[in-house]
């Protein structure tokens, strides 16, 4: 049942899909987070195989050790949970409900050629889809918006994760997944979509097309967008609202917890909510694991509390970010991270320095005189690593002469020097020269010689 505060002096409008739940009392909270931690430890113990034999050699020998455990903290001594582990335990050794309760099979790409498998049972997928309600109603959407999910469809969990979320809600969903620019335009058009579901590069790709097919974009209805799926930049954001007229809202998950819905932005957009009645999370020192205090910035770390196929223990998500426990003027109750800064695992070291891509697009992303796309290269020279960015300026600069972009490629390599303090080589390129992505866009080349 969806609950609505009356907007007052245009105030932002606050609605809650599960408004007890969303707004519970921490102390509540608590005592819920430990119980749901012993259950799904029983769970755990009760399926056996690997799961069940990490945490017996942490200690955690039976279920006399589970009934012990009286808070939510004492996931501090319990053993961490890594993707190689789930690719090690391909394809069911991880599950902790056996395969003839799994009613769906989602997948993304491991460290090696196999995937990543994601179980589902019948009652994950109904509390994935009241997650993902909850994230459409943190966003003040609903069911008599319609969303055009342009999200990909199959194996990915975003496109199905949006689409269930959304008809949990009511609202009226378009199944268009990625491409297909000139039938997202129609569609877009012509049915009246009002939400717009996809990857910020995928938004943006979307951005740079409208006027191609749609020059008077009064024609259209869009007002909101939820983008996911990659780390995106304040500045991004800033150029897709302008560019598309909408109020765009960032969402977190990933594919070992859940899926998209672990975390959303309310309309106050001050952090992502954590869903921390399903989802237990901790910030660590990615190089010695100590869990950190909050507001220190470390690794996300995630134990599922509510999953029945594959509940996961101390999940390391590889993900930068910082928690806060101040409360938000929406009114809900859990603690909230700030957005992606980057991943340990495409962080770039030059020269001492830890750079992440995020950073460079926030240099990039202000500048007007760019196109909004970039390439990142990394290459070895005399046995150093280097790092060249490919921008393209637009027309009128790239068409100016040399002068021009000679100064617009030094004012940039001066403000990303004042950024991370190193100098990096820039080089410019014709416009619609680097690839434009409909997924998952693609930041860091590699060129650099294995040794």
């Amino acid at each position: 049942m969806v609950e609505i505060i009356k907007n007052i002096n245009k105030k932002p409008r606050i609605k809650y899909f599960e408004k007890k739940s969303e707004t519970i009392g921490r102390s509540e909270l608590k005592i819920l987070q430990a119980e749901r931690l012993k259950k799904t430890l029983r769970q755990i113990f009760s399926a056996g195989g690997f799961l069940k034999n990490r945490l017996a050699e942490a200690g955690l020998k039976n279920l006399k050790d589970v009934e012990k455990i009286k808070t939510a903290l004492h996931i501090k001594n319990l053993p961490f949970t890594s993707k190689a582990d789930l690719v090690d335990n391909y394809p069911f050794g991880i599950f902790s409900s056996p395969v003839k309760n799994i009613v769906r099979i989602h997948a993304s790409s491991g460290t090696t050629g196999k995937p990543i498998i994601a179980g589902y049972t019948k009652r994950d997928i109904v509390i994935w889809s009241k997650l993902m309600a909850r994230v459409f109603c943190g966003a003040d959407i609903s069911k008599s918006d319609i969303g055009q999910n342009a999200y990909g469809y199959g194996l990915f969990t975003g496109g199905l994760g949006f689409h269930y979320g959304a008809e949990k809600l009511g609202m009226t969903i378009i199944p268009m997944s990625a491409g297909f620019t000139e039938r997202q335009f129609i569609m877009m058009q012509d049915i009246g979509a009002t939400v717009l579901f996809c990857t910020p590069s995928y938004a943006l790709f979307l951005s740079e097309e409208i006027h191609k097919y749609i020059p008077d974009k009064s024609k259209i209805k869009l007002r909101k967008g939820i983008f996911g799926a990659e780390p995106w930049s304040e500045e991004l954001r800033k150029k897709i609202e302008k560019s598309l007229g909408i109020d765009a809202y960032d969402i977190y998950g990933l594919s070992e917890i859940m899926g998209p819905g672990v975390a959303f932005e309310c309309v106050y957009k001050n952090g992502l909510h954590i869903n921390e009645d399903n989802f237990l999370p901790e910030i660590i020192d990615p190089e010695t694991g100590r869990v950190l205090e909050e507001g220190e910035t470390g690794e996300l770390v995630l134990t599922s509390l509510n999953r029945e196929a594959m509940p996961l223990i101390r999940f390391r998500t590889k993900d930068i970010t910082r928690l806060t426990g101040e409360k938000c003027k929406c009114g809900r109750t859990f603690v909230r991270m700030d957005k992606i800064k980057g991943r340990t695992d495409d962080m770039i070291i030059l020269k001492g320095v830890n750079v992440f891509p995020s950073q460079i697009e926030s240099v990039l992303f202000r500048c007007d005189y760019l196109e909004p796309v970039y390439m990142i290269e990394l290459y070895t020279d005399n046995l150093l690593d280097k790092m060249n960015i490919i921008i393209e300026p637009k027309n009128e600069i790239f068409n100016a002469g040399e002068n021009k972009i000679t100064d617009a490629v030094n004012e940039i390599s001066h403000k990303i020097y004042e950024l991370i303090g190193i100098r990096v080589k820039i080089t410019a390129v014709p416009p619609k020269t680097l690839e434009r992505s409909q997924g998952k866009a693609k930041r860091i080349n590699d060129l650099r010689r294995k040794i």
